[in-house]
C-alpha cells in the first residue's frame, strides 16, 4: 500500500527533479552507473531516457527507485 504523501517515480519524470524530491534515489542511480547525475543533462532527461541511454531496462530502474 502506498502512503498518500509518498512520491511515486515514473519514467516521464525529469532525473534532476527525482533527485530533489527523493534524495535517497541518488545511491540507486549511482549503483546503476548513472554517474552523470550532476551534469546539466540531468535537468532535461527523463528517468526512462537516462535508463535507455545507459542500457538499463527502464521498468527495472523505476521499480528500484520506488522501493
Amino acid at each position: 500500500m502506498t502512503d498518500k504523501n509518498e512520491i511515486v517515480i515514473t519514467g516521464d519524470m525529469i532525473l534532476g527533479d527525482v533527485i530533489k524530491l527523493k534524495p535517497k534515489t541518488l545511491s540507486i542511480l549511482m549503483m546503476y552507473g548513472l554517474g552523470c547525475i550532476g551534469c546539466p543533462i540531468s535537468q532535461l532527461e527523463t528517468v526512462e531516457e537516462a535508463a535507455m541511454v545507459h542500457g538499463i531496462e527502464p521498468d527495472l530502474l523505476i521499480e528500484e527507485l520506488n522501493k
